[in-house]
């Protein structure tokens, strides 16, 4: 049996770069450990987030683990989106949802699979970081997992992502304290405003969060408002709605 082209780019002389003249804080980040996967999404090892991200290893067929989470209000439903800091090494500037990031091998609760615990923990973790919405707001029990997606998207000629992605909905009321390294803006919106959002070609938007949006994303925010209770949405209300046992490739 042929090995896949991850398993082979793991195996690999994968490429490297020098981080000195980007941000920091956002270099220093570059050296936490992604979790590499197959297409079928089987862990198969470790390499930092630089490795990862630049485009000549991912040509190669190297893959990680993402999540993207979605908070929604639970009063009207509204989204909570960010805009990317300028400082971001990755798709700076740009629009996307609550937010992006990755589960860690650097963590032992990261890398459990079961019921999706690893993704959920490091998504609770990374709002905190970027949006300093304090973790007992956002209970890893309380986010639902909807379905994964497999999908490849350059960012710039050096850097990219390829990745399988978690989809995340969780609804809470949060305090939101951006960081200022990680976003420049942050806002809620409606169905209406994201649509009308994206027809501004001012606005730019993450690839992952296009894909999501074109795809799955306001068929998806329709059930949740259709799903109120006593007024209220809850992201636990859409168990079931989508096949989350299979990886959808959308490359």
């Amino acid at each position: 049996m042929s090995e896949s082209p991850a398993v082979v780019a793991a195996r690999a002389t994968l490429a490297s770069i020098d981080l000195s003249n980007y941000d920091p804080e956002q270099s220093r980040l570059m050296d936490e450990r992604c979790i590499l996967v197959d297409e079928q999404d089987n862990a198969i090892g470790a390499a930092d987030k630089k490795t990862c991200h630049l485009m000549e290893n991912i040509n190669k067929g190297l893959l990680h683990r993402a999540f993207s989470a979605f908070v929604f209000r639970p009063s009207d439903g509204k989204l909570l989106l960010q805009q990317r800091a300028s400082e971001k090494i990755t798709f700076p500037d740009m629009w996307t949802n609550t937010c992006c990031s990755h589960p860690l091998d650097d963590f032992k609760e990261e890398k459990v699979e079961e019921d999706q615990l690893g993704v959920r923990v490091a998504a609770s973790r990374k709002l905190e970081h970027e949006l300093g919405i304090p973790q007992s707001q956002t209970p890893v029990d309380e986010f639902q997992y909807l379905t994964r997606i497999h999908y490849l998207a350059p960012s710039n000629g050096k850097w990219g992502e390829h990745e399988v992605d978690y989809i995340l909905f969780l609804t809470a009321d949060v305090t939101v304290t951006p960081n200022l390294n990680e976003i420049r803006d942050y806002k809620y919106v409606d169905k209406t405003e994201l649509q009308q959002m994206f027809e501004d070609p001012s606005n730019s938007f993450t690839p992952w969060f296009k894909l999501i949006a074109r795809d799955f994303l306001f068929g998806w925010w329709d059930e949740l408002l259709i799903r109120r209770d006593n007024g209220l949405v809850s992201a636990k209300s859409l168990a079931g709605v989508a096949d989350g046992s299979r990886v959808i490739k959308m490359v």
